[in-house]
């Protein structure tokens, strides 16, 4: 027999957990989901405490997805690169930052190639000021493209806005 003191305590310690487990807020992040059938190597750009910095790379499996910032989104743009390792397409744009071909993290923008990194154009995510983002990299008739959080929403061709609050001069370096 069960003791009936026992099983209370039980009960009552499970339901307190599973409302401790609602009450505790949602992990906010900025996640890449890669819709394709091949590898895809992702970078991210971002305006951080020190200036612009991005690094890289996370690789995400066919059918899988990464969290490429955890937190809260603070900024409201964000910026990408992405490359199928396989197939050698990308997801690319005309915000200009520094990257390598191995795992990096490069704080700043400006003179990429003369302090020894590669000119990599990133394209921009415009997060609406939302503190959590899912971006699904996808191909479409064998060209990519993006698709926001809102499915129906393709960002395959984004307009590349700058926050005001985060300027970039015209050769998209740093202008502080």
């Amino acid at each position: 027999m069960v003791n009936p003191i026992r099983l209370g305590s039980t009960l009552l310690l499970a339901t307190l957990g599973g409302l401790m487990a609602m009450a505790t807020p949602a992990q906010a992040e900025l996640r890449i989901c890669n819709e394709t059938a091949n590898l895809v190597s992702v970078s991210l750009g971002y305006r951080a405490e020190r200036g612009w910095m991005s690094e890289g790379w996370w690789q995400t499996p066919p059918g899988d997805c990464r969290t490429i910032f955890q937190g809260d989104l603070a900024r409201r743009f964000y910026y990408l690169y992405a490359v199928d390792d396989i197939g050698g397409g990308s997801w690319d744009g005309q915000v200009f930052m520094c990257t390598r071909d191995e795992t990096f993290t490069i704080f700043g923008v400006e003179d990429c190639l003369a302090r020894g990194y590669e000119r990599t154009g990133f394209f921009e995510i415009d997060t609406q000021n939302r503190t959590d983002w899912t971006l699904q990299l996808t191909e479409s008739a064998g060209a990519p493209s993006i698709v926001g959080p809102d499915l129906g929403e393709d960002l395959e061709d984004p307009a590349f806005l700058v926050d005001p609050d985060e300027p970039l001069t015209p050769d998209n370096t740093d202008t502080q």
